[in-house]
This record gives structure tokens, C-alpha cells and sequence, in this order.
């Protein structure tokens, strides 16, 4: 059976999107302590920039995101959204 995306929730989406930024911006902050500990000066301030890897993910996941539903809905109701095929199937 067919169904199609048609519209996606922006706000809400975003702040789900945000969660899940924060969480891989971790990755950068994971980066940065050891440049942090071991680095000379220059890689001091490329450290600090990524602790603060998360934040920044936030911030820019969340607007890009915003902007990204936006435009899906305003394209889905000109050319139809995405179409995927699901099937039911037998709970155990």
C-alpha cells in the first residue's frame, strides 16, 4: 500500500531535529578536549570552538531544518510529497 508525505510539522520536527544534533555535536566536543590538553596555542582555540560543538549544531540544525520543512511543504504541494510503500504485518 502507497503513502505519501505530504506535509511535515515544522516546529515539532525541528525540535526533534535540534535533540539529535546536540547529541552528534557531541562528537566535536569529544575532538576538542584532547586539543584542549595536548595542543599548542592555535589548537587551544580550535578547541574551545568545538566544546561548543553542540550548541552550534543546535543553533544551525534547528534553522536549517525550519527552512528545509518549509520548503518540502511548499514543494510538496506543488509536485506531491514523498511516496513510500508500507506493508502491515502479522504481530507475533
Amino acid at each position: 500500500m502507497k503513502k505519501q508525505l505530504i506535509r511535515i510539522s515544522v516546529l515539532q520536527s525541528s525540535k526533534i531535529m535540534t535533540a539529535l544534533y546536540v547529541v552528534m555535536g557531541f562528537l566535536y566536543t569529544l575532538m576538542g578536549i584532547p586539543m584542549l590538553i595536548f595542543g599548542g596555542k592555535s589548537l587551544h582555540i580550535i578547541g574551545i570552538i568545538y566544546l561548543f560543538g553542540p550548541v552550534f549544531a543546535g543553533i544551525f540544525g534547528f534553522i536549517f531544518f525550519v527552512i528545509f520543512a518549509a520548503l518540502y511543504n511548499a514543494l510538496a504541494n506543488w509536485l506531491g510529497g514523498v511516496e513510500v510503500e508500507v506493508k502491515d504485518i502479522a504481530s507475533a
